[in-house]
Formats: structure tokens, C-alpha cells, sequence
């Protein structure tokens, strides 16, 4: 072939040039495509288990901040009660003398102390360790009865809940 014959003629696909950028073989198979693919979606997937697992864990712990809030509450309520209660035992003691009228104390100050104790003292903290524990060594306590429910049972129970609505639409 001549030179101006040469540069003229059109290359087959299976001839091309394979050193140059945009050829055959510098594009990815089918197999790098669909391998980048599932690692693309695993990473994915793994970022969104991280996220849901961040996101639950946020809301016990907004959850258990409402609950110490709430202990702190009921604590200032029954202080307060137990402070007017106990003056007004006293008052009654002073002009009665007899001491079974201080007897409504007692109770009242294993509540208070109790609720001092949830609110501003250890208490969160022990029953956390005592959960801990209770996951560690007696995890049998922790199964649910007749074990987790599965999809077979859902979709029955579904089904007879539906079967009942249908023959029954009054009932319900």
C-alpha cells in the first residue's frame, strides 16, 4: 500500500490501535464495571448501616436525657411536698406529742431519697451496669418467648386478621 493509500483506509474494530487513551482495551469489561458496582453499593450500604445505627443511637440517648429530666422533675415535686408534709408533721407533733404523727416521715424520705438519687446521684449509672451484667452473664433472660417471630408467622397472623375482618366487619 501506498503511503496516501494507508492513512485513507478506515481500521477494523479488532485492529485498532491498543496503546492509545480511548481505545478497545482501556475501557473496563463488563466484569471490572459490575465488580466496581457491588463495591460501590457495599460502601454504600456500609454508610448507611453506620448512619441508622448513629441516627438510634442519638435518639436513646435524647431518650434517656428525657428520662433524667422527667426523674428531675418529679424529684423538685415531691421535695417540695415532702419539705411542706414534714413542717406540717411537725406543727401537728408539736401541739399533739404523740410520735406516731412523725410515722408518714419515714416512707416519705426513702421516696425522696430515691428520686434524688435518680435524678442527681449514681443511680443511672448502676442500673446501666447492672444491665451490662445482665447481658453478659445471664443473656437467657434476654430471649423472647417463644423465640423471634418469623416472616411465616407474620404473614399468617396478617391472614387471620384479615380472615376475621371479612367474616366478622362488626366485631372489629
Amino acid at each position: 500500500l501506498k503511503h496516501s493509500e494507508f492513512s485513507n483506509r478506515k481500521e477494523l474494530p479488532h485492529t485498532r490501535n491498543t496503546t492509545a487513551m480511548g481505545s478497545f482495551f482501556s475501557h473496563p469489561t463488563g466484569m471490572e464495571v459490575v465488580k466496581k458496582n457491588q463495591e460501590y453499593i457495599s460502601e454504600m450500604n456500609k454508610i448507611k448501616m453506620e448512619r441508622w445505627i448513629q441516627m438510634h443511637f442519638q435518639m436513646k440517648e435524647r431518650e434517656t436525657a428525657m428520662q433524667i429530666s422527667r426523674a428531675r422533675e418529679l424529684f423538685y415535686w415531691l421535695a417540695s411536698f415532702y419539705v411542706v408534709s414534714t413542717v406540717g408533721l411537725m406543727g401537728r407533733f408539736r401541739t399533739t406529742k404523740r410520735p406516731g404523727t412523725l410515722a408518714p416521715i419515714v416512707p416519705l424520705s426513702f421516696v425522696v431519697a430515691y428520686y434524688a438519687d435518680l435524678a442527681y446521684g449514681t443511680k443511672i449509672h448502676r442500673i446501666q451496669a447492672e444491665a451490662e451484667m445482665i447481658m453478659h452473664n445471664e443473656p437467657e433472660l434476654l430471649e423472647w418467648p417463644s423465640g423471634l417471630p418469623t416472616v411465616s408467622e407474620i404473614d399468617s397472623a396478617r391472614l387471620d386478621i384479615d380472615d376475621k375482618i371479612r367474616l366478622h366487619p362488626h366485631q372489629l
